[in-house]
């Protein structure tokens, strides 16, 4: 969970649909072999169903 006081510098949208049964822990490797950023950096990462009417956010 991100402290209220945290400058998010960044917003990336996961560019292919996503399982939503993956857990949090699936959802961060995708970020870091994909995306190739650092789960841990101050940036947010939008995931999106295969349909499109829901989203994820890490």
């Amino acid at each position: 969970m991100m402290h209220p006081d945290t400058k998010v510098e960044k917003v990336y949208l996961y560019p292919k649909p996503v399982d939503f049964r993956k857990s949090i822990d699936g959802l961060a490797v995708l970020v870091e072999l994909d995306i190739k950023v650092v789960v841990f950096h101050p940036v947010l990462f939008v995931f999106l169903y295969k349909s499109r009417n829901r989203v994820k956010i890490l």
